[in-house]
């Protein structure tokens, strides 16, 4: 079965959804003690989550990359995330949404959340032909993601290390078995169409919570 091109997969539960964020040590761990972010987090810059576990190994490079070493697992209330949806606008330009780039623009100013669908990854970080989710998140959004919609913070660092080693010794299969379980997020019609989602999972099917194990 073909992935449809644009397509948010992500690790899910009636009332939660789970995204990925990888910092120095100097932010998770206070993080990780507090629940929530806290200084020497900043909430006066954007914010990228990522529903992908995948792609962000690939932005981090199993948690390798400078700044990068701790790789934080967030669960968030399904309710703040379908919030920043709503009210999201891609990073680039796509003349079948926005009619024109001054429409674009001004819209992309307005908006506390941006959109970008990047290639999704294969276990081996490997560009694949259909595309994940990224949301940046500023202003009013920040403010909100860490007041009112993170509900759990997990350092999975250890687990990341776990699989990358799995992978570096050749044993793809047990690697794969310590990936979360993703499955596809159901999106209102309207909201998919504002995202330039593919309308795979729609009003139709927005109101099925998957509880995922």
């Amino acid at each position: 079965m073909s992935v449809p091109a644009r397509q948010i997969r992500a690790h899910y539960r009636a009332d939660t959804i789970t995204v990925y964020q990888a910092y120095s040590p100097q932010i998770a761990l206070p993080a990780v003690a507090a629940g929530r972010f806290v200084a020497p987090f900043k909430r006066d810059r954007m914010t990228w989550i990522k529903p992908s576990f995948l792609w962000m190994m690939y932005r981090c490079g199993w948690a390798t990359k400078p700044g990068q070493e701790r790789v934080l697992s967030i669960d968030i209330s399904r309710e703040g995330f379908e919030w920043a949806l709503t009210r999201a606008c891609l990073s680039h330009y796509d003349r079948n949404l926005h009619g024109d780039r001054t429409t674009w623009s001004r819209q992309l100013k307005a908006s506390p959340v941006r959109v970008q669908w990047d290639p999704e990854r294969s276990l081996q970080l490997k560009a694949l032909p259909y595309r994940s989710l990224q949301l940046g998140l500023s202003g009013e959004a920040v403010d909100r993601y860490v007041d009112d919609w993170v509900v759990a913070v997990t350092d999975i660092t250890s687990t990341v290390q776990r699989i990358h080693d799995l992978l570096r010794g050749g044993e793809a299969a047990a690697a794969a078995a310590h990936l979360p379980i993703e499955h596809v997020y159901p999106l209102p019609a309207q909201v998919a169409a504002g995202l330039g989602a593919s309308p795979a999972v729609t009003a139709a099917k927005a109101s099925e919570r998957q509880d995922g194990p």
